[in-house]
């Protein structure tokens, strides 16, 4: 990007996450725990398959105990998983994942990268894993972010066997073993060696487990006791993993502070094996390069003379050390940091104003203060390198200056990976300089240049919007550089049902002041779309403006893809608005293609007022609407004290039975409801922490059977049941065109009292009656069902919503 302030490009492979804030002060404990990680040289990546699979508390160790270097780099970003705090499902599910790992990282110290893979759900099978994204394509990614990090010992969370629990797991362990032979080779990959070099690792572990039910951990294993006491940080490393970890909100992976001796288990897989120690016969000390005595006779000097109450004393011998080891392979960033810190300087650059459009001037408010004491010996001063601007820092003094960079330098702000359309396995990434990364670099109005008196530290600072909130205070956002009109559609999908018309509403908003242009929509081949174009005027930036196209099936052509282009000063423009906004992570601004799958669907009713209990998530109320149906949603109070019988069916969301602490007051209201002609259908479930043993009216089991084959084969187990039968005559085409899997916790030990609908398998398993099962209950009727539903109905399947009718159907 090319700034109108330019700026010299102090890119590195590490760290690649931006912090929220535009400066971050380390206190003194801190600053003494960075001196004394400068003594140590050497790093560790961490391999696995998702958010959530890294072990926090060994990369805590790791990072902050032994102070090397450490890695995690997570194959995905977590887009096929569940979300228990909100209804986002696949690439928005993955934005906030990434968001996640980049806080835990933030607290347990450890850098995070990702490949292109894509979490495509789950896999049972390695192989499967590897078909889908591309087995060659996803080593290469790996073996790109070992030959940049360079790490002495690599990994495993998980081993390459059935053990895994995962086909993504297994396939993450055979490509780190793959990888870190191939880092070394330099016939393999060899167009990355124009930017980095070949790298052997000394040795690859699994780091072996003991939980679920499985323990793979022994004896005459490798152990390290990673639960130690760090009185710098008055923690023990298990207190910061935990915390760490309870990031990953989305998964409900809250944890409990963990104290004490905690064992960590390893098993060799390739390289040097390890006897005693996970780094034996590695050097971590500086005199590991050549050339570095006197640097680390000023080490030890001034991690000997550092004084907590005054870290600035230290400054002089810093300075000296960053002018001794420059031409040496050293923690130079780390040195910088610190330098930096023990002067109390903090830097930040921000915007009033939260969105620009693209072609925006934008003014940077630059604010600098150093908080050394006033007799400190060396004048201080902070210089734009471009302008040579030269401001000076009087001690405990805040400065301010102004710059301007332009919505065009920057780009439009989209995450990276989000860029392109995608097949179902990987993103589509143009740039080396983006792949591994957990987002593209945050833009910056250039580098400033720290003087201490003749010696400096060059910095950059991200550009942050920055408000406060009367209720939470000082808050920071990344800067958004939008397009200059978004076009937003309601839903990702449309059902039209029987041919009916249908007006599809958009929402409009403007980026600048004075945005005139015209909307062009494109239609599926023979389908007819009212109007043909509409013009617009938005008068001032953030003026939005409610449209609406009115869309006709028409022809041959069953469905596709509906669009809206707007025409901007001459320039094309396919792009909605989304914003993602949770406490726990940055807000995310990104722009989606303004685009929705359109369908045709051939569907009856029968009843069509619905109530609805709201679960983990999901956006199966949304779906229903749009097809026609009156939906209220209704909490547990209302459940528990108003009249059910008002409704034609009641439908669960997906794991209320796992997440509500009311089911025990709520569940015989129901079970009243249905025996008094009732229909409910309840929502998959997961097994391991159901609030109440009983979900139905007679007993069954919630297992962890699934499906994961989108495409398997559905048979019929009892084709004259009314599910199968009305209003809507279910054949084997309603289940094609099915997304990510065909369900999951599948019921098992089921009663008598059931009727097992379909039937169905991946390849090579027994086939499975427990996705659908339906049972007469007083006057009513009973619906359990695993088959995934919150992601067909969304997706606009037409096949998942004529068997969905059935089931909420009286008969």
């Amino acid at each position: 990007m090319n700034y109108r302030l330019s700026f010299l490009c102090l890119f590195s492979f590490a760290p690649f996450f931006v912090k929220a804030q535009a400066s971050v002060q380390l206190n003194a404990a801190e600053i003494r725990q960075g001196l004394a990680s400068l003594n140590v040289t050497g790093s560790v990546l961490y391999i696995a398959a998702h958010p959530d699979d890294e072990n926090t508390r060994l990369l805590t160790y790791l990072s902050k105990e032994k102070k090397v270097r450490t890695g995690y780099l997570s194959l995905t970003r977590g887009d096929g998983g569940q979300n228990l705090i909100g209804t986002e499902q696949g690439e928005l599910l993955g934005l906030i994942r990434t968001q996640e790992l980049l806080a835990a990282r933030r607290m347990d110290g450890a850098e995070q990268f990702f490949t292109r893979a894509n979490d495509f759900g789950f896999s049972k099978t390695s192989a499967e894993s590897f078909k889908i994204w591309g087995k060659e394509q996803i080593l290469s990614d790996v073996v790109w972010v070992i030959r940049n990090f360079r790490p002495d010992v690599i990994i495993t969370r998980f081993p390459e066997d059935a053990r895994a629990g995962h086909g993504h797991h297994q396939a993450s362990a055979i490509l780190a073993r793959e990888a870190f032979s191939a880092a070394a080779d330099p016939k393999r990959f060899p167009e990355q060696l124009k930017y980095v070099k070949v790298w052997q690792a000394k040795r690859i572990v699994w780091n072996t487990f003991n939980f679920g039910s499985g323990n793979t951990t022994a004896d005459d294993q490798l152990k390290l006791d990673v639960g130690l006491f760090n009185p710098l940080l008055g923690k023990s490393y298990g207190e910061i993993a935990a915390q760490s970890r309870s990031n990953h909100k989305s998964q409900g992976f809250g944890a409990s502070l963990q104290r004490g001796s905690s064992i960590e288990f390893f098993s060799p897989v390739a390289g040097d094996v390890a006897k005693n120690d996970l780094f034996e016969g590695l050097n971590f000390n500086l005199d590991r390069d050549k050339g570095t005595g006197k640097v680390q006779q000023l080490l030890n000097a001034i991690n000997a003379a550092y004084d907590p109450a005054d870290p600035s004393k230290s400054i002089p011998a810093l300075l000296q050390l960053k002018e001794e080891a420059k031409t040496l392979p050293f923690k130079q960033e780390k040195l910088d940091e610190l330098i930096l810190a023990c002067a109390g300087i903090w830097i930040e650059t921000t915007v009033p104003e939260a969105t620009y459009a693209l072609n925006d001037s934008i003014s940077v408010l630059i604010s600098a203060i150093s908080r050394v004491k006033n007799d400190f010996p060396l004048e201080i001063t902070l210089q734009d390198i471009h302008t040579h601007q030269l401001i000076k820092l009087p001690p405990n003094q805040m400065v301010t200056q102004t710059a301007i960079i332009t919505g065009s330098s920057v780009g439009i702000t989209q995450p990276y990976w989000l860029k392109k359309t995608h097949p179902t396995g990987s993103y589509m990434i143009d740039s080396l300089s983006h792949l591994g990364r957990p987002e593209a670099s945050a833009p910056h109005v250039g580098t400033f240049r720290v003087s201490f008196g003749k010696q400096f530290v060059d910095v950059t600072r991200p550009v942050v919007y920055k408000h406060t909130d009367p209720v939470r205070g000082e808050l920071y956002q990344p800067l958004v550089v939008a397009p200059p009109v978004t076009v937003t559609m309601a839903e990702k999908s449309y059902v039209f049902t029987n041919n009916n018309t249908r007006k599809i509403a958009v929402q409009l908003q403007g980026f600048k002041d004075k945005t005139k242009g015209v909307l062009n929509p494109k239609v599926p081949e023979g389908w007819k779309v009212s109007p043909e174009k509409i013009n617009f005027d938005l008068e001032k930036k953030g003026m939005q403006q409610h449209l609406e196209f009115t869309l006709t099936p028409a022809g041959s052509v069953e469905g596709g893809e509906f669009s809206i282009w707007a025409t901007v000063d001459g320039k094309t423009y396919n792009q909605g608005l989304k914003v993602l906004s949770y406490d726990h992570i940055p807000v995310q601004t990104l722009f989606p293609f303004a685009a929705a799958k359109v369908e045709k669907a051939d569907l009856k009713f029968a009843g069509m007022n619905i109530g609805y209990i709201a679960g983990a998530g999901d956006l199966i109320p949304e779906s229903l609407r749009q097809v026609g149906y009156h939906v209220t949603l209704l909490t547990e109070n209302q459940v528990t004290n108003a009249d059910l019988s008002v409704y034609d069916a009641v439908i669960t969301g997906v794991r209320l039975y796992n997440i509500s602490e009311h089911m025990n007051a709520i569940q015989p209201k129901l079970m009243d409801y249905v025996k008094n002609g009732g229909v409910l259908l309840v929502q998959y479930n997961v097994n391991g922490t159901l609030k109440l043993d009983d979900i139905g009216p007679y007993p069954f089991k919630v297992t962890r059977d699934r499906v994961t084959d989108e495409d398997a084969r559905v048979t019929f187990l009892a084709p004259d049941d009314a599910a199968l039968n009305f209003p809507n005559k279910i054949t084997a085409k309603d289940f094609t065109g099915w997304i990510q899997e065909r369900g999951l916790y599948f019921a098992g030990d089921i009663d008598a009292h059931y009727t097992p609908v379909l039937g169905m398998n991946d390849t090579g398993e027994q086939s499975s009656n427990g996705a659908l099962l339906v049972a007469p209950y007083g006057k009513g009727k009973f619906v359990y069902t695993s088959l995934a539903f919150f992601r067909e109905l969304p997706a606009g399947v037409p096949g998942a919503y004529r068997l969905f009718v059935n089931l909420i159907s009286s008969k």
